[in-house]
């Protein structure tokens, strides 16, 4: 039997799969690391943490697995989008990683509209300039950090880091590149006039990869380390989302998830180059050769909730500690509880700026309608419907392109809530599916690995055999007619409110 290993570079932690050619997880591990804000709107993290991190679970999983380390043929990786690594000429990490849900270069997008016109952004890039990607966070270092952007010889994204510890390769993916603002993202390659543009040298950046093509070979030091031969093989892998894609069999024109973790997203699959009108979506190079996918979602998803769990639901937490339970079952029971609407009661999920639909960094997390009657519970349902609205509107978007979505996947911590996925269904219209077997962009990459290695012949071929279907939420039509009430207010409210947001970050 022949073996397959999947790393994902998550915001919250890592996590390692090692399974086996028929698609059976054999053994996976977890480890999490700090989220550092030295300010309001920032984000950061040690690329240090994530190094220690995959090369700790590496080894778990291989050592839970009691597998050969000559049958392990191939290894994936998949990462959090966007963040920023940069190396000096060492190959060390010269500062934390700006990464993806920081907002502070909104500034930076207004000097890239001045280097080049938003119509010849989204022409090459296929996306506007935006505070969230790599090329604003890189010019706001080499403005506000000067120092640094000197020392700076190599310029990665956070899972292509790790594959510089594993390989001592610099290389990326084209999914994951797309996110970078640097990619001529129709024809998967890098963007001499971008570059250009931006002032950044060609070699600074690794060469770019079909995210199924082998970019190396573990380094002796990583195998031995590990418990695996240096024949193992490194493939390209994928951004997060793309890799989920390929998990879930979303492989095919039409094919959607929505994948709700500490952001969230409806992601659709397009055998064909199709430019979304003013960027109102992310379009980017899929994992599938010669095709593409767009995303759209609220930054603040799960970290939403997460946010008021750390912050007001202590009780809750005692709670679950003392019945051996999960502080997210409580949530959800306490939810479920309250109906649709959450009682006149809307939040605005903006707590880390916004991206699609609004590409808005200075707008800011808002509960609209509180009440004295409102208790933690109404509080909780209404963070889960604004960031299924914020959803329902980028899945909106494809409707007037004319890509309807028949059924939708889920992955992601918040699919495991019935009460989020009821919400779904309602707001979207169609049957929300959950699968099976689900381990998210560990499990793609894993795929992918297969694929490199020879293992499988067919990326999609093999996405949809293993991409088996579980459990159907069907959407219930009184619901469906209470949230379309809520979501054009929900809509409204942002409008009324852009000016204050833009006010109130001014202050």
């Amino acid at each position: 039997m022949r073996y397959l290993i999947g790393i994902d570079i998550g915001t919250s932690a890592t996590k390692t799969i090692l399974m086996d050619e028929e698609g059976n997880v054999a053994a996976q591990a977890v480890r999490d690391y700090p989220l550092y804000q030295p300010d309001n709107g920032w984000a950061e993290q040690a690329p240090e943490d994530w190094q220690q991190a995959a090369l700790e679970t590496l080894k778990q999983v291989v050592e839970q697995s009691g597998v050969n380390g000559d049958d392990i043929k191939g290894i994936g990786l998949s990462g959090q989008m966007h963040g920023l690594v940069m190396l000096d000429e060492a190959g060390n990490p010269i500062r934390r990683s700006i990464i993806w849900c920081d907002q502070r270069s909104g500034q930076q997008v207004d000097e890239m509209l001045k280097l080049l016109p938003y119509e010849k952004w989204l022409e090459i890039t296929a996306n506007p300039p935006i505070a969230a990607w790599t090329a604003a966070k890189l010019l706001w270092v080499k403005r506000h950090e000067p120092e640094v952007y000197a020392k700076c010889r190599h310029i990665l994204l956070p899972k292509d880091y790790i594959r510089y510890v594993l390989t001592g390769q610099f290389a990326t993916d084209v999914s994951d590149a797309s996110g970078m603002q640097m990619l001529d993202v129709k024809n998967r390659c890098w963007s001499d006039e971008v570059l250009e543009a931006l002032g950044v040298q060609k070699d600074m950046l690794g060469k770019v990869y079909e995210s199924q093509e082998v970019t190396g070979r573990l380094l002796q030091s990583v195998a031995e380390k590990c418990g695996l031969t240096a024949d193992v093989k490194v493939v390209a892998g994928s951004a997060d989302n793309a890799g989920a894609a390929i998990g879930t069999g979303v492989v095919r024109d039409g094919d959607a998830f929505t994948s709700i973790g500490t952001s969230a997203l409806v992601y659709t699959h397009m055998d064909h180059y199709t430019p979304i009108p003013e960027g109102s979506l992310h379009l980017c190079c899929s994992c599938v050769p010669g095709c593409w996918f767009t995303m759209g979602g609220p930054q603040a998803a799960g970290l939403s909730l997460e946010w008021f769990k750390d912050n007001y639901c202590q009780d809750y937490k005692e709670k679950a500690k003392k019945d051996g339970r999960s502080t997210y079952d409580l949530i959800n029971e306490a939810a479920a509880d309250i109906g649709p609407g959450s009682e006149r009661l809307i939040f605005m999920p903006y707590l880390m700026g916004e991206r699609t639909p609004h590409m808005n960094p200075r707008c800011r997390g808002a509960f609209v309608g509180l009440n004295i009657i409102h208790t933690k519970a109404h509080l909780l349902r209404a963070i889960m419907e604004g960031v299924a609205y914020s959803l329902a509107d980028c899945n909106n978007i494809l409707k007037n392109l004319g890509i309807a979505v028949d059924n939708m996947k889920v992955c992601g911590g918040g699919s495991k809530s019935p009460v989020w996925r009821r919400i779904m269904a309602a707001l979207y219209g169609c049957n929300i599916i959950q699968l099976e077997q689900e381990e998210g962009p560990a499990y793609g990459v894993a795929i992918l690995a297969g694929v490199g290695t020879g293992v499988y012949d067919d990326v999609r071929d093999v996405s949809k055999k293993l991409a088996r279907c579980g459990r159907v939420t069907v959407p219930d039509e009184e619901e469906a007619a209470v949230y379309r009430r809520y979501h054009a207010l929900y809509d409204r409210l942002y409008d009324h409110m852009k000016q204050d947001f833009n006010d109130l970050y001014e202050l």
